[in-house]
């Protein structure tokens, strides 16, 4: 099971790094920073097969491409920004770290308005004309 590799690794970089951050700080960091990168690249292949079954869907269905593109890297940049965050947070940075938060929701507005306005359109459209 991967989820027993996972919290594995996850243990052991624990472990480590708590030991050595007594001696050397930055090579904790170090190593919590690859602890984590590590385990997202680990991820990516999981993360990919569930991209291909949800466009695989989208295409069955006769969802546009576009919206569930759009979908899609709407997520990514939610884990993207949360995965950043979360290792400026380890290095105590939690100033820059709220400020990678507020990037990642901005872009993600910024790739919502598209969708937005469609289905305010959509709407307009089905309301009766004038009053």
């Amino acid at each position: 099971m991967e989820i027993i590799q996972i919290v594995g690794i996850g243990l052991i970089a624990t472990i480590l790094t708590l030991v050595i951050r007594e001696q050397k700080p930055i090579f904790a960091f170090v190593l919590a920073a690859f602890t984590g990168i590590y385990l997202f690249l680990f991820l990516i292949g999981k993360i990919d097969a569930v991209m291909k079954v949800l466009e695989n869907l989208a295409n069955r269905s006769g969802i546009p491409s576009v919206y569930m593109s759009t979908i899609l890297k709407i997520i990514g940049i939610a884990y993207i920004a949360e995965f950043g965050a979360q290792i400026v947070r380890d290095a105590g940075q939690d100033s820059i770290a709220s400020k990678i938060e507020f990037a990642g929701k901005v872009l993600i507005l910024v790739m919502a308005v598209p969708i937005i306005s469609i289905i305010v359109e959509t709407v307009l459209n089905l309301l009766p004309a004038g009053g």
